[in-house]
């Protein structure tokens, strides 16, 4: 079984939650001496002021202003020609691994708002945060788990998530959401009818009460909708904000004034709704010489990937435009988001496109730049954020030019300040030019291939070995902190009446969301080093088990350590299994680093027969 269709708003990041997370950040920094950029344009969240000075003391804001003195232990930075803004807060995006929150600050966002991910991993970046202050990657405050019903979107990227089918049922729920700490409640109200797809959502009564639910605890309640239908339904709860613009049509002017009214905030998310009807919006920033070079290989594909259009879909990139100008000449407050990592998006960059793609929809770059800024921090009622103040955190960004004249100036980054302390980005280009250099490298295809087709493993020699690459070894999410077992061993009786067969037994430990335990060979070595398997169709592989659902896992190294994955069931008979490399991400198997073959994150033991492993 492959996955879903409407897999659209968080892509195939939930098999990313396998990676190992970065390491935490060193102990929090002494700060440096005070400094001073002198004779600066410097927006200060709501307005500009020309010819400024900013002074920085302890990671705080310490003056701003023509007059403002400079204190005589100052160093000193000339802003002449320059602007300086307040470090920006992307309010929609999701997080399931460190590196990302790296990008994002080497592109000016000092503050990610994740709508969705793993409440274990947001607690640990927060404490993280609290314990050294996070000095090279931006911050992340988080939603945690949504609001769903079962079956509902949200539940189809692997991840064990709790789902919500009655209204009596919603406080109950919202307080476990406050207590795995959650700084604001998520609700998804969308069909998929917008795409042409369908799932279950939550009723109108349920949404209304989870609403209350998240408001009774002095939590802002925002929604995901797909539809004018379902953001109509949002309003009448008594949403604070929809956390992106609907596809499927123009509001009427009615409706735009309540929204107004009522003071409910719009997260539009125009460039990923650009890239949900058919256009990679992320495209023009590989072009763009000041954002290239620290855009990684990864970066790179997903930005030039858009989703595919089904025929009939309503979704139409014309209406969110039409709408996201209605809305603001009403003046409902627009907030700045990207929902990245989806398809045309990636962390940090986009941000600045969705600028520029706010300004192209009727906001002036001054609005557009609050939106990014001081908007978003108020919405989300978060201090010291987004503004240049007396008693700001000093998260700071320096750019050539003038973003008040074009928008697209923000990508023009000299210098980045997270709470006074400035970000290596000569350091993270440099990875960045290696990254490219290796991805540039033809990877080599085994000789085994010859033909187009190599049996990996037959078993049938009683070892693990493999006809191309390394053997077979065990994988767990021990490196994760998990406690998850697994324990490879060659039996008698293969699939077809062969002579043997690899037995994968193990435990799949509670506690992870993304729990795994099973088997993974790489095709090359050394291990995690590319293969070109593009002479095979894909993978094919005979199984039997439990009844249990499973998992395979590609890695590859246009997709980083992010692995694309499909899942089958295996019954008490052999089956066999096909899967072509258009399966994993799209990829064509010309650069494969890993396959393996799980079982999780469902907590519980696990047998899971292989046998007749091959590419062909």
């Amino acid at each position: 079984m492959r996955r879903r269709a409407c897999d659209w708003i968080y892509g195939p990041v939930a098999a990313g939650l396998l990676v190992v997370l970065a390491a935490p950040s060193p102990r929090r920094p002494a700060q440096d001496p005070v400094f001073a950029i002198r004779d600066v344009r410097a927006f200060d969240g709501e307005r500009v002021h020309e010819r400024a000075t900013v002074v920085v003391r302890d990671g705080r804001v310490a003056a701003i202003g023509a007059d403002a003195a400079i204190p005589l232990n100052a160093a000193v930075i000339d802003g002449a020609g320059r602007t300086l803004l307040p470090a920006f807060l992307d309010a929609h995006s999701h997080t399931f691994m460190a590196e990302p929150l790296e990008a994002a600050l080497v592109f000016g966002v000092g503050t990610q708002l994740d709508m969705f991910t793993a409440p274990q991993l947001a607690a640990a970046w927060r404490a993280d945060q609290a314990a050294t202050g996070a000095p090279r990657r931006a911050d992340i405050f988080s939603a945690g788990s949504v609001v769903t019903a079962p079956g509902g979107h949200g539940t189809q990227f692997g991840l064990p998530i709790p789902t919500l089918t009655a209204p009596e049922s919603a406080q109950a729920f919202v307080d476990a959401r406050v207590a795995e700490g959650s700084d604001w409640i998520k609700i998804i109200v969308d069909d998929g009818s917008a795409y042409s797809v369908s799932f279950p959502t939550i009723s109108e009564a349920v949404l209304r009460a989870a609403v209350e639910a998240a408001h009774a605890r002095g939590k802002l309640a925002v929604v995901h909708v797909g539809r004018l239908a379902d953001a109509r339904a949002a309003v009448r709860a008594g949403a604070d904000g929809l956390v992106h613009l609907w596809v499927d049509s123009v509001p009427d002017d009615a409706f735009v004034r309540e929204l107004a009214a009522r003071g409910t905030f719009v997260v539009p998310t125009m460039t990923v709704l650009e890239s949900v009807t058919g256009t990679p919006s992320g495209a023009p920033l590989i072009a763009d010489g000041r954002v290239a070079p620290y855009l990684g290989p990864e970066a790179r594909a997903s930005l030039e990937r858009a989703f595919p259009m089904r025929p009939g879909a309503p979704a139409n990139f014309a209406a969110v435009r039409a709408s996201l100008a209605k809305l603001h000449a009403a003046g409902v407050r627009i907030l700045a988001g990207t929902d990245a990592p989806n398809p045309g998006t990636t962390h940090g960059a986009s941000l600045h496109r969705e600028l520029e793609l706010l300004v192209q929809g009727g906001l002036s770059p001054l609005e557009a730049l609050r939106a990014a800024t001081s908007s978003t921090a108020d919405a989300f009622r978060l201090e010291a954020r987004g503004r240049i103040a007396p008693g700001a955190r000093a998260d700071l960004v320096l750019v050539t030019g003038n973003p008040l004249e074009d928008i697209t100036a923000t990508r023009a980054i000299e210098r980045v300040w997270k709470a006074g302390r400035p970000v290596d980005r000569e350091a993270y280009r440099q990875r960045v030019a290696e990254a490219l250099a290796a991805s540039e490298a033809k990877a080599a295809a085994p000789a085994a291939l010859a033909g187009g087709r190599a049996l990996v493993s037959g078993f049938d020699d009683g070892g693990l070995g493999t006809a191309f690459g390394t053997r077979w070894v065990e994988t767990t999410d021990a490196m994760m902190g998990g406690k998850s077992t697994a324990r490879l061993e060659v039996v008698e009786g293969g699939a077809a009446g062969t002579a043997r067969a690899l037995r994968v037994t193990g435990e799949i430990a509670p506690g992870l969301p993304y729990a795994w335990a099973g088997a993974m060979f790489f095709p090359a070595s050394p291990p995690m080093t590319p293969a070109d398997l593009s002479a095979a169709k894909g993978l094919t592989f005979r199984a039997r088990g439990d009844g249990a659902t499973y998992r395979v896992l590609v890695f590859t190294r246009r997709g980083g350590q992010v692995p694309a994955s499909a899942s089958f069931t295996a019954g008490p008979e052999w089956q066999e299994h096909t899967f072509p490399w258009s399966t994993f991400g799209g990829t064509d198997g010309s650069d494969v680093m890993g396959v393996a073959i799980v079982g999780g994150p469902t907590p519980g033991g696990f047998e899971l027969f292989v046998d007749q492993v091959e590419v062909r």
